[in-house]
C-alpha cells in the first residue's frame, strides 16, 4: 500500500521558511524569509486536509488549485505543481511572496480553524515557482496561432501584465504603454525589495518582452501620446493605470519641508536600489538617515515606509494609526516583522497639525474607539486635552491613493468615472463607456491588493477576447 502523503497536520507543524535574525535583515533591503528546502516544502505541503470544500481557494480572488498544486509538491511532482500554479495566477512567485496569506488563502485553511496552524500555502507557492525558474520551466509565450488584431494597454502594473500574457497566449498583439521608465508599476518602484525582490519583477518584464508584448516606456498619456492615438492604433483599449494621488493631510503647517508622500519616499528608495541617480535622496529631502522619522497611516504602504525607514538608518521610526492594532488594515505579519525591526507603533494617535517651516514636530491627538460605523469598525474619538508634540525631521504620508481624473488628464470625452472618480466599468468585463475601451484593476475597484488586479486583468482580457470576436463577425458579415 503506498505511503500516505497528505493529510499530516496531525503529524507534522506548522512550520515558515527560516526568517533572517531582525538585527541582520535591517542592514539590507533583501527578502527577509529564507527559501523552503526541497524536503521541508513536500512535508509542509504535505500537512494539507485535501478539504472536499477548500476555503483556501474560495478565499482566493485567483481562485488558485492550491489542494492540487501542493499535493503534486507533496508528491515531489513539482513541474506539474507549477502548470497547476499557473494556470490560473499569471504570477505566483509574486503572489507567494507579497499576497497577505494571513487575510486570505491561509487565514481560512481548514486545519487553522481546528487548531493546528495553517499550512504555509504562500510559500510552497513562492518554491513551487522558484524551483520553475531556476529550472527553465517558466518560458515565453509562444501562442499556436498569431492574430492580427492590436490591443493597447496603458499601465504596466500587475493588472495591465496580467492582460498582455493573457493577450498574447490568445495571439493578439500587445503593446503596453507606461509613464516609468521601468515597467511593474507598484511592483517596481512602490513595494520594497525586503518584500518583493527587484530582478523577480524584471524577470517577468523580461520574459513578456520575448513573448511578443511590446513596451513604450516613459511614455505619459495626454502628454506624449494622446488617448485618442492610442485608440485609433489598435482594436481595443485597457485602462490599467493604478491609483497614484496621494490623499493629502489638510492639517495647520501640512506645508512644511519634510513632509512627503510615501509613494515618492518609496519610489526613491526603490531607484536608489537599481542604481539611478536619485537627487531627492542624496540631498536627504527622501532619505531617512539619521532622522526621527513618523509615518502616518495603517495599511501596508505605511508598513512598507516604516521598515524602509529602519534600513536607511533612521535615528528612530514610529508609525501613527488611529485606531488600534487589532483594527488596522495593515498585515499583521507585516506589524509583527516592522515591531521586530525596532519600530515604535503609537496606537489610537491622530494627526492635527505640524510644527516647525521645516518640519520639526508633529502634534498628535489621542484618540479611543466608539461606536462603530457603517462598515463595523470602530470609530475613533477625540479624547480631549491629550495633545502632545512627537518630535519628527521626516514625516511620511501613508493615508492611502486615489484615483487621478483621468478624462480630464487625457482629455477624452465620454469616458464615465464614478462619485469617487474610478473608471466607471461593468463588474465582470471591465467595459467602459467607451466601445471598445475596457478597465481594470484599481482604477475600477480602487486601491486594493496585487492579486486583485491580477484576477481583473486576466477577466478584461477575456472580455477583450469576446470583443474581438465578437467585431470580427460583425465585419465578415
Amino acid at each position: 500500500m503506498a505511503k500516505q502523503k497528505m493529510l499530516k497536520f496531525i503529524s507534522v507543524d506548522r512550520d515558515m521558511p527560516e526568517k533572517r535574525e531582525a538585527t541582520l535583515r535591517k542592514e539590507d533591503f533583501n527578502e527577509i524569509y529564507a527559501e523552503f528546502a526541497t524536503a521541508k516544502a513536500e512535508e509542509q505541503a504535505s500537512r494539507c486536509s485535501q478539504c472536499g470544500v477548500p476555503y483556501c481557494q474560495s478565499h482566493c480572488p485567483l481562485h488558485n488549485n492550491i489542494p492540487d498544486w501542493l499535493r503534486l509538491t507533496a508528491e515531489g511532482r513539482l513541474q506539474e505543481a507549477y502548470e497547476v500554479s499557473q494556470a490560473t495566477n499569471t504570477f505566483p512567485e509574486i503572489c507567494g511572496r507579497i499576497c497577505p496569506q494571513d487575510r486570505l488563502c491561509e487565514g481560512n485553511c481548514v486545519i487553522e480553524q481546528s487548531g493546528h496552524g495553517t499550512v504555509t500555502i504562500g510559500s510552497v507557492e513562492k518554491y513551487i515557482t522558484d524551483t520553475a525558474w531556476e529550472n527553465g520551466w517558466v518560458l515565453p509565450v509562444s501562442p499556436t496561432q498569431e492574430r492580427s488584431e492590436s490591443v493597447g494597454i496603458i499601465g504596466a502594473g500587475p493588472g495591465g501584465l496580467a492582460a498582455a500574457d493573457h493577450l498574447r497566449r490568445a495571439g493578439v498583439q500587445v503593446t503596453v504603454y507606461d509613464r516609468y521608465d521601468r515597467g511593474g508599476g507598484l511592483l517596481t518602484y512602490g513595494i520594497p525589495g525586503f518584500k518583493l525582490e527587484k530582478d523577480v519583477v524584471m524577470r517577468r518584464m523580461d520574459q513578456l518582452e520575448k513573448s511578443g508584448v511590446e513596451f513604450v516606456l516613459n511614455c505619459n498619456v495626454g502628454v506624449d501620446l494622446s488617448f485618442d492615438d492610442i485608440r485609433a492604433k489598435h482594436n481595443a483599449v485597457l485602462i490599467a493605470t493604478g491609483v497614484y494621488k496621494t490623499r493629502d493631510l489638510q492639517a495647520p503647517g501640512s506645508g512644511a519641508a519634510g513632509i512627503v508622500r510615501a509613494i515618492d519616499y518609496l519610489t526613491a528608495s526603490n531607484r536608489k536600489s537599481f542604481g539611478d541617480d536619485v537627487p531627492e535622496y542624496d540631498s536627504g529631502e527622501l532619505n531617512a538617515t539619521g532622522k526621527k522619522v513618523v509615518v502616518i497611516g495603517g495599511g501596508d504602504t505605511a508598513m512598507d515606509c516604516v521598515r524602509t525607514a529602519i534600513r536607511q538608518g533612521a535615528d528612530s521610526v514610529k508609525c501613527l494609526y488611529r485606531r488600534d492594532k487589532a483594527n488596522m488594515p495593515g498585515s499583521q505579519r507585516e506589524v509583527q516583522n516592522a515591531e521586530e525591526e525596532g519600530v515604535d507603533f503609537v496606537w489610537l494617535s491622530a494627526p492635527k497639525g505640524f510644527t516647525g517651516d521645516a518640519v520639526n514636530g508633529v502634534m498628535v491627538q489621542k484618540m479611543r474607539l466608539g461606536a462603530p460605523d457603517a462598515s463595523g469598525r470602530s470609530m475613533p474619538e477625540l479624547i480631549e486635552g491629550s495633545d502632545y508634540v512627537e518630535e519628527a525631521d521626516l514625516v511620511v504620508q501613508a493615508l492611502g491613493f486615489e484615483p487621478e481624473d483621468l478624462p480630464q488628464l487625457w482629455g477624452v470625452d465620454g469616458l464615465e468615472v464614478t462619485r469617487w472618480g474610478t473608471v466607471k466599468a461593468d463588474f465582470g468585463t471591465g467595459q467602459t463607456s467607451l466601445d471598445g475601451v475596457f478597465a481594470a484593476g484599481d482604477i475600477v475597484r480602487g486601491a486594493s491588493l496585487v492579486v486583485w488586479a491580477i484576477r481583473d486583468g486576466r477577466d478584461s482580457a477575456e472580455a477583450i477576447l469576446d470583443h474581438l470576436s465578437a467585431s470580427a463577425s460583425v465585419a465578415a458579415q
